[in-house]
């Protein structure tokens, strides 16, 4: 399953967050709600551990959207930015995580101007599954190449929603929410995009889908 595969190959942060104990452990919704309150009122303790725990997250999603890494880079820190500055905004009617995926959704899209260049493809054999014997780890390399290659000839909009989707586990609505349109758009860009994929990807790999 696409999904599967996905998880795979989730890349590794771009760049190091501030060091500490608890770097990439994902929060959750309660703990998010305590720490937006509390980088509202100023807290730049509570506003390092946001970045902490949205750094590896965020680098993947805008990893996904360009190849360039001082767009990832210039992104993620323009996004956190924001968040610092417009915390006291935040008015709960979403998922914390939704809104800052929304903020860095838009700030990629700026940067990138829609006319970025065709994505390299990052080194797979580093994230390759422990134990596997060479004919699988050559083929799974294959198949992960495959497909993102075939990622890369969707158009953005297609590639974004499958992303989310896929990689970052979102429902439709919060997808919705993040690219700011209409939930039976994306479900059209989510068909069309796998519909796509099929047709651009042959063998083991059309079956995922």
């Amino acid at each position: 399953m696409l999904r599967s595969i996905a998880k795979s190959m989730r890349q590794p942060p771009a760049a190091e967050p501030p060091r500490a104990s608890s770097a990439g452990r994902r929060s959750t919704d309660e703990e998010d709600l305590d720490l937006i309150d509390r980088v509202a009122a100023g807290d730049v303790r509570a506003f390092e551990a946001l970045y902490r725990a949205y750094h590896p997250r965020l680098t993947r999603f805008l990893s996904s959207m360009t190849a360039r890494r001082p767009i990832v880079e210039e992104s993620l820190n323009d996004t956190m930015l924001v968040v610092w500055r417009r915390a006291g905004t935040f008015n709960r009617q979403s998922k914390l995580s939704t809104w800052i995926f929304a903020i860095a959704y838009r700030t990629a899209c700026k940067a990138m101007r829609w006319q970025e260049a065709p994505a390299d493809e990052p080194n797979l054999d580093e994230r390759a599954g422990e134990g596997a014997g060479p004919e699988r780890l050559t083929s799974d390399r294959e198949t992960r190449l495959a497909l993102l290659r075939a990622m890369q000839l969707l158009s953005h909009e297609q590639r974004n929603v499958l992303v989310l989707t896929y990689f970052h586990d979102l429902p439709y609505a919060d997808i919705a929410e993040i690219m700011d349109c209409p939930v039976d758009t994306v479900k059209t860009r989510a068909f069309h995009g796998r519909r796509r994929l099929r047709a651009l990807l042959t063998g083991e790999a059309g079956d995922w889908l």
